[in-house]
C-alpha cells in the first residue's frame, strides 16, 4: 500500500472515529398525550431503561411519568389528572428505591394543591405519600416542591421546598423553602427552615449526597451578600440531623448569581455547579467549592460576541473521564427566537471550556425537530452516552407545551466506553444492593476493591451483590463475557 492511500485511510478512519465520538440522537419527541416539557434528568432504573417526568402534557395536561428504552420506545407509566389528587405539574424527575420503585415530587397540586411526595412502581402504580401544607395555611412544612428527591445513607429521602417554611417579609414573603427528611413510607420532618436575606439562604434547589454523608445544595437567592434584590443565592451544608452551614454567599460579580440546579460532588469532596446568571458577562458561570469553603470561578459564560459559548447553564454531570458535562438554556451560534438554542458542553478540572453540540443547526425556522432548550442537566448512562432531555422543539404542532414544540429525549455519545453504577453508593458489610449494567448474563465474579464478593445475576443489566467481610471503599469490577466493568466511582463500605 502507498504512503498516499495508508495516508488517506488514516485521515477517513480518524473521520469514522470523531464522528462517533460526537454523535447526537433524538431518542423521542412527544406529541403532549405522551407528555410535554420534560425539563428533568432522566434516571436509570434496574431494566436499563430511563425513567423522568413531564411538567406538562398527559391526558389532563397537568404531566405525565414515563420510562423510555435507549431504542427510543416510550411508555407513559402515569398521567396526572386530578389537580386535587396524587400531585400535577411534576418537575424534579424521580429517584430510585432500595425496593425498585420510584419516588418523586410534584410542584402542586394533592388535597390542599401545594404539592406531593410521590411513590411509583415500574409498572405505573403511583401513591401519594404525602401532601404539603395539609392545612392550607401557614404552610410551616414548606410548599411546591421543584426539585427531586436524593437518598441518604440512612435509607430516607432529602429534598427541599422552594417556597414555605420561615416567611420574611423584605426577602422572601411567600416562604424561604424547606429541607425535609421523608421515610419511605411517607413519613416527613422538615430539617430546615431558611431565612432568606441577609441570615441564610432562599429558594433551595435540590439536594447532593456528599462522601461524608452529608447533603450539599444551593440556594437561587438569599445569602449574605446584598448586591442583589433578594441576594444572589448560597452553597450550604446540612446534616441529616439539620445542622446547616453557609459555605459560601455569591457575588453576582464575578460569582455569578442564581444557581438553580444544585450542585454534584466528586470523591474528594469538592462541589461543582453552575449559576443561572451573572458572573462578569452575565450569562452564569461555573463554579467549584472545596470542602473548606473555598470558592473558585471556573468559567464564565457568554464571553463571546452573541453568546456562542452558551448562556444559563443547567446543571452538572460527572463523567467518566473526569470532565464536567451540561446543559445551557439559551446561547449558541443559532438563533431560536433571537435568544440562541442551547448547547451541550464540557468544563475540564482545569475550567476549559468546550461546546460539544449546538441545538437545533439549521435555526428555529427548520423545526428544530432534534429539541432546543434543555432546562435540566444530563445523565450517563452505563453504556457510556450522556441522555437529556430538550424542553422545547420536536413537534412544532404540539401546543400542550408554551407553543414552541413539546420537547424531546436525547442521546449524546462522545465515545466513553461502558461501566457500572451503583443504585446506593455506600453499604456495610453484609448488605446487599442492585449493580445496574448491561451485558450481565453469564458474569463469573464481582470484587470490591479487590475483595470478592457474593452476587445474583437478576438480569442482563442488574446483579445485587453484597458487600464482603474485609472490604474496603474501592472501585468495583464486573467480569462479564464481554469484558471486565468497572465502576464510575468508588463504592463506600461504611462500619
Amino acid at each position: 500500500m502507498s504512503k498516499i492511500s495508508a495516508t488517506v485511510l488514516m485521515f477517513w478512519a480518524m473521520i469514522v472515529i470523531a464522528a462517533h465520538a460526537q454523535t447526537y440522537q433524538t431518542l423521542f419527541t412527544f406529541d403532549g398525550q405522551n407528555g410535554a416539557i420534560p425539563d428533568v434528568i432522566l434516571v436509570q432504573g434496574r431494566d436499563g431503561r430511563f425513567y423522568g417526568t413531564t411538567y406538562l402534557g398527559g391526558t389532563g395536561n397537568l404531566g405525565s411519568v414515563f420510562k423510555l428504552g435507549s431504542d427510543g420506545r416510550l411508555t407513559t407509566l402515569y398521567s396526572f389528572s386530578d389537580p386535587r389528587g396524587a400531585g400535577a405539574y411534576p418537575e424534579g424527575g424521580l429517584t430510585q428505591g432500595i425496593d425498585g420503585n420510584f419516588f418523586g415530587t410534584a410542584d402542586q397540586g394533592g388535597p390542599s394543591r401545594y404539592g406531593t411526595v410521590f411513590k411509583i412502581t415500574p409498572d405505573g402504580e403511583l401513591t401519594a405519600l404525602y401532601t404539603f401544607c395539609p392545612s392550607g395555611e401557614n404552610c410551616v412544612d414548606g410548599f411546591a416542591p421543584q426539585h427531586g428527591l436524593v437518598r441518604g445513607v440512612d435509607g430516607n429521602f432529602y429534598g427541599t421546598t422552594t417556597m414555605g417554611g420561615f416567611y420574611n417579609q423584605d426577602s422572601c414573603f411567600s416562604g424561604c423553602g424547606t429541607v425535609f427528611r421523608i421515610t419511605p413510607q411517607g413519613v416527613l420532618t422538615t430539617l430546615h427552615r431558611f431565612a432568606g436575606y441577609p441570615s441564610d439562604g432562599s429558594v433551595p434547589a435540590g439536594l447532593a449526597l456528599g462522601p461524608d454523608g452529608n447533603l450539599y445544595g444551593t440556594t437561587a437567592a438569599g445569602g449574605s451578600y446584598g448586591g442583589c434584590d433578594f441576594g444572589c443565592g448560597a452553597v450550604f451544608r446540612i446534616t441529616p440531623a439539620g445542622s446547616v452551614a453557609i459555605l459560601h454567599s455569591f457575588v453576582s460579580s464575578p460569582d455569578g448569581e442564581s444557581p438553580q440546579t444544585g450542585v454534584v460532588l466528586d470523591q474528594s469532596g469538592y462541589m461543582y455547579g453552575v449559576t443561572f446568571t451573572g458572573g462578569a458577562y452575565g450569562g452564569g458561570t461555573a463554579f467549584r467549592v472545596a470542602p473548606t469553603g473555598d470558592f473558585s470561578v471556573m468559567y464564565t459564560f457568554c464571553s463571546k460576541p452573541n453568546c456562542a459559548d452558551g448562556k444559563q447553564p443547567e446543571g452538572l454531570t460527572i463523567g467518566t473521564d473526569g470532565n464536567l458535562y451540561g446543559v445551557t438554556r439559551e446561547g449558541g451560534r443559532f438563533s431560536c427566537y433571537e435568544v440562541g438554542c442551547g448547547t451541550i458542553f464540557k468544563v475540564d478540572p482545569e475550567g476549559n471550556r468546550t461546546t460539544v453540540y449546538q441545538f437545533c443547526p439549521y435555526g428555529s425556522f427548520h423545526g428544530c425537530a432534534q429539541g432546543f432548550a434543555p432546562e435540566a442537566g444530563l445523565i450517563q448512562g452505563t453504556d457510556g452516552r450522556f441522555y437529556g432531555a430538550a424542553s422545547s422543539g420536536g413537534d412544532l404542532l404540539c401546543t400542550d407545551g408554551f407553543g414552541f414544540g413539546c420537547g424531546t429525549v436525547f442521546s449524546f455519545d462522545i465515545g466513553l466506553g461502558p461501566f457500572v453504577r451503583f443504585v446506593f453508593p455506600a453499604g456495610q458489610t453484609g448488605q446487599s444492593g442492585p449493580i445496574l449494567g448491561q451485558g450481565f448474563t453469564g458474569t463469573t465474579s464481582v470484587s470490591i476493591n479487590g475483595i470478592e464478593a457474593k452476587f445474583t445475576v437478576i438480569s442482563d443489566t442488574y446483579i445485587r451483590a453484597t458487600v464482603p467481610q474485609g472490604a474496603t471503599t474501592g472501585y468495583v469490577r464486573v467480569a462479564t463475557p464481554s469484558g471486565l466493568l468497572t465502576s464510575n466511582v468508588p463504592f463506600r463500605v461504611t462500619q
